[in-house]
């Protein structure tokens, strides 16, 4: 019995893992790189962390804006996971598996001084406009 109750509880911490507040999931066909980008900063600026997740074709897409914001020197790597989930396919009826990824960066020393760098940057670009 207490094998079960294990079981369930485990069940509720996975449930509730799938509704991060700070998680966002990337689709490479709906949105242009830099939204994802420019989202993740914010993510980063409001919970200190941001989870990044996709499946399948755009894993390419996730590791593309981890690597711009690390490059720029805003994000760290903490944690980067790899799995395979049963997706149902519609037009056969049965389940398939896709690749999985999951990337946890989390605010460099120096993100705060980045971004009120840029934020300074814009507000210069408008006033020479």
């Amino acid at each position: 019995m207490e094998e079960v109750t294990e079981g369930v509880n485990n069940l509720q911490i996975s449930a509730a893992d799938s509704h991060k507040k700070n998680r966002i999931q990337v689709s490479n066909t709906k949105k242009p790189l830099f939204f994802y980008v420019n989202l993740a900063k914010r993510y980063m600026q409001q919970y200190n962390e941001v989870e990044l997740s996709a499946l399948g074709m755009a894993i390419a897409t996730v590791v593309t804006i981890a690597e711009i914001l690390k490059n720029n020197g805003l994000a760290i790597e903490k944690r980067i996971t790899t799995s395979s989930v049963d997706v149902k396919d519609e037009s056969r009826g049965r389940p398939i598996q896709k690749a999985k990824i999951e990337i946890l960066l989390g605010k460099t020393e120096n993100f705060d001084e980045l971004m009120a760098a840029a934020a300074e940057g814009d507000v210069g670009d408008d006033e020479q406009s």
